[in-house]
């Protein structure tokens, strides 16, 4: 089970700190997750500027701004509670099915 998934809000906990230009700090929503490569897509986090030309489908070209992929080692989930990030534990409830828990008990999947 994953301890980071898609709609989940975040904080970045590892990099450079905001003021040095680094997204260390900052909070946003998951868009995508990439479990192969251990990497998810964090809305406002590790934006990059991408020069696009002119073509037949963006006819006005221009510079186009987009998140790329954070490696999951450095994201940790924010407690609904606390509305600090916080560690995952994997919980087993009485009918079998597992759910995230925040370290502070309370409950990440809906």
């Amino acid at each position: 089970m994953q301890r980071i998934k898609k709609g989940d809000t975040v904080q970045v906990v590892a990099g450079r700190k905001e003021s040095e230009g680094g997204d260390r700090g900052k909070t946003g929503e998951v868009l995508r997750v990439i479990p192969d490569k251990n990497q998810a897509v964090v809305q406002g986090v590790n934006v990059r500027t991408k020069h696009q030309k002119p073509s037949m489908t963006n006819p006005q070209g221009g510079i186009i701004k987009q998140e790329m992929p954070v490696d999951m080692s450095k994201l940790m989930p924010v407690d609904p509670a606390t509305k600090k990030p916080t560690r995952v534990k994997i919980k087993t409830l009485a009918d079998g099915t597992k759910v995230r828990v925040a370290k502070s008990g309370e409950q990440l999947d809906k």
